[in-house]
């Protein structure tokens, strides 16, 4: 691996601060209110955020695990914003990668909202299936650019984690609709794995078999989802993906 200047999150709010922020209570009133970021603070307490430096005073265990103590000096930028689809990565947030950077570390989460939109159109399976190898294929052409303009900086891929726990029902999520097809999540986290494990420079974080048992399954006390809607990460959850995130960088540094 290359020596590192900066680390870049792109993605969707699985790499964000917003609602690990606001299960930890650690958010102006107005974010709560309007649900974004920029209606005031927010506290560092997303999984990228995470990554590039622990929150001591919240996580002590976790004292050490990020980049700032593995590569003292690195920066840091956080890209990815709520609801990102594929599309919208490689629309709007890959043009602010610089061409031909070595140095970057970037981590990349998206999918699941893609995944999710399809199946609120309520596709019959086989159309169902056709939509899901089309996001299969975006997502490798976004990866494709990634390190095109990263020129082999390393790239950490995430599968998508289940809030069902396997039983393809999420409270508050399409409940009008049979349960969720996860075969087609199965296919596209399959997808990532063979794509990191096979793809030089690529890291895999794999994020779905890291949380499974701590959704809908699990008592509210155990899980890693924010109570107020279980697609996405609390503050524990949020440190979760951190700390697969680490695992993986760590052993390749």
């Amino acid at each position: 691996m290359p020596a590192l200047s900066r680390y870049v999150a792109l993605g969707d709010s699985v790499s964000i601060d917003l609602y690990p922020a606001l299960d930890a209570g650690a958010a102006d009133v107005a974010v709560a209110l309007e649900r974004t970021t920029t209606a005031g603070e927010v506290a560092p307490l997303g999984a990228a955020s995470l990554l590039y430096r622990n929150a001591n005073d919240v996580w002590p265990d976790e004292l050490g695990a990020d980049l700032s103590s593995l590569v003292p000096g690195i920066g840091y930028e956080n890209l990815a914003t709520d609801a990102a689809t594929v599309g919208e990565v490689f629309g709007e947030q890959l043009a602010s990668l610089p061409e031909g950077d070595e140095s970057s570390l970037i981590t990349l989460t998206v999918g699941g909202n893609d995944l999710m939109s399809a199946y609120g159109n309520r596709p019959p399976p086989a159309l169902l299936d056709r939509i899901v190898g089309d996001i299969i294929e975006a997502y490798d052409f976004l990866v494709d650019a990634v390190r095109g303009r990263t020129a082999g900086g390393p790239l950490v891929l995430a599968t998508v984690y289940d809030p069902s726990d396997g039983t393809g029902k999420i409270p508050g999520v399409y409940d009008e609709l049979p349960p969720l097809p996860l075969d087609a999540l199965e296919r596209f986290n399959t997808h990532v794995r063979k794509l990191a494990r096979g793809t030089p420079g690529v890291l895999l974080a794999d994020i779905h078999a890291h949380f499974l048992g701590h959704g809908v399954s699990a008592p509210e006390a155990d899980r890693w989802y924010w109570r107020r809607s279980l697609i996405e990460p609390n503050a524990r959850g949020a440190s979760e993906i951190r700390r697969v995130w680490y695992d993986a960088i760590s052993s390749e540094l």
